[in-house]
């Protein structure tokens, strides 16, 4: 394959596990996806399903005890875990971006909000101080930040969060990066502003060609976003395919429930359709199916672990017993 037609990034069977006292955690089991140059892909799974470990794991930012065990990451072709740490700096902030939840894992406390922009261009860009100031504050106009001239002399603690979160993701797009990692960075913005910056990552993306993974639990957000939508559950990618496709017709009995419990699926006066019980300890997983035991369609075959398997074109599910009939259905 050659580079112009290869993927920004490809992840094969990616693992990650923690190993604490209490045992090997396995956050990120055997997880493989493919984000191709200009495209949107949402990872979408309830807390504590993985996501957020798969994207700190492409970055190179998973801190002991936890650490990426096998798979690859292939950015650009390069695999991400045989690099060193300083060549990963150099990527870092520069061609790969991540936008983390907490804007404070961003932003220097005593540090003026114009010093940490122009010193993050200079990092890895050879232009005067004045030019890195220019493409500072068209950062923060970008965002949506008004007088953006005024708030780069301003400190963290003189903005409030929602604000902060902006300033975070106009440092993101500084370097206008072949890749954004964004963990859920919208969930503290109110709806016009969430709206405003989806507006500007989309456009982005189409005009420079960066890919962008979208981490959320909010599907709302991903159906506008994405083109593609990989939903992750107890460690494991369950269900992957084109946004539309699978938020229409559902192939995963998790993915059924996660979009039936969605307020705007549900009619009017009737009660929130919600998935039964917990999401199961990563420490010791059950054997088969992790969704077993949550899952109106399990039955004996299901106490094997199933495999990831394309079911419709395009369309895979990691599922003995997916909603084939359904989908049918809708595509007749």
């Amino acid at each position: 394959m050659s580079g112009a037609a290869s993927p920004t990034l490809e992840v094969r069977n990616l693992r990650t596990h923690f190993f604490t006292r209490a045992g090997v955690v396995k956050a990120v089991d055997d997880v493989s996806f493919t984000v191709p140059r200009g495209k949107v892909l949402g990872l979408v799974g309830e807390s504590g399903s993985g996501k957020s470990v798969t994207g700190f794991s492409i970055i190179g930012l998973v801190d002991p005890p936890g650490r990426v065990v096998s798979g690859e990451i292939l950015f650009q072709g390069r695999d991400l875990t045989r690099l060193s740490e300083e060549e990963m700096r150099d990527l870092r902030g520069n061609r790969i971006a991540m936008i983390f939840q907490d804007p404070m894992m961003t932003l220097n406390p005593v540090l003026r909000i114009d010093t940490q922009m122009i010193e993050t261009v200079l990092a890895h860009a050879r232009v005067s101080r004045e030019e890195a100031r220019q493409r500072a504050r068209d950062a923060l106009g970008m965002v949506g930040i008004p007088s953006p001239e005024e708030r780069l002399h301003a400190y963290p603690h003189q903005f409030s969060g929602g604000m902060r979160q902006r300033v975070a993701i106009a440092i993101a797009l500084l370097h206008r990066p072949d890749l954004i990692i964004a963990d859920e960075p919208t969930t503290a913005l109110d709806v016009t502003i969430q709206g405003q910056i989806l507006a500007e990552v989309q456009k982005l993306s189409a005009t420079t060609g960066t890919a962008l993974i979208w981490i959320t639990h909010d599907l709302s957000v991903v159906a506008g976003l994405a083109d593609e939508i990989a939903v992750m559950y107890a460690g494991r990618i369950v269900e992957r395919g084109p946004v539309a496709e699978v938020l229409d017709r559902p192939l995963h009995p998790y993915t059924v429930g996660l979009i039936g419990s969605v307020p705007s699926r549900n009619r009017r006066g009737e009660p929130l359709r919600q998935i039964p019980g917990m999401t199961p300890s990563l420490l010791n997983l059950p054997p088969g199916c992790a969704f077993r035991a949550r899952c109106p369609r399990a039955d004996e075959a299901c106490r094997a672990e199933p495999p990831m398997r394309e079911l419709l074109p395009g369309r895979e599910a990691r599922c003995f017993r997916p909603h084939l009939e359904a989908a049918a259905e809708t595509a007749a």
